[in-house]
């Protein structure tokens, strides 16, 4: 009869699976990147709420289509925020226990592209708008 794996053996397979080796970096490092990741799960759950309360309370404001493109556009960037936020905090958590350079951070330019893309889609509603 083989015994039962105990629950540390199994967090120490998923960590170097995740994580692929290396040497444990600095916890101070470690948990500066954990804050990082908090930061884009914030800024995530803030996009996720802005898009939720255009469509649900702008609809004497904004058109349907804009009020929708604005919505899902707000909607989308909490997505992709979200998700790549993980994949960003176990790049750099791999990038320092192998002793790499950081990887560029590929959500921040997506981040500030879909808010550009927002902000002229208000911008175009506010010169348009009749009034």
């Amino acid at each position: 009869m083989t015994p039962e794996p105990r629950a540390g053996n199994r967090r120490g397979r998923m960590r170097n699976r995740l994580l692929q080796g290396g040497a444990e970096p600095d916890p101070r490092f470690s948990l500066a990147n954990e804050r990082t990741f908090l930061a884009w799960i914030r800024t995530s759950l803030a996009l996720l709420a802005g898009g939720i309360a255009v469509e649900a309370f702008m609809a004497d404001f904004f058109e349907a289509g804009l009020r929708k493109a604005v919505a899902l556009l707000l909607l989308v960037l909490a997505l992709l925020i979200g998700g790549g936020s993980f994949f960003r905090w176990i790049n750099v958590e791999r990038a320092m226990r192998h002793k790499t350079p950081l990887p560029l951070p590929a959500i921040a330019p997506l981040l500030a592209i879909g808010g550009a893309l927002v902000a002229t889609a208000m911008i175009s509603f506010v010169i348009i708008r009749p009034t």
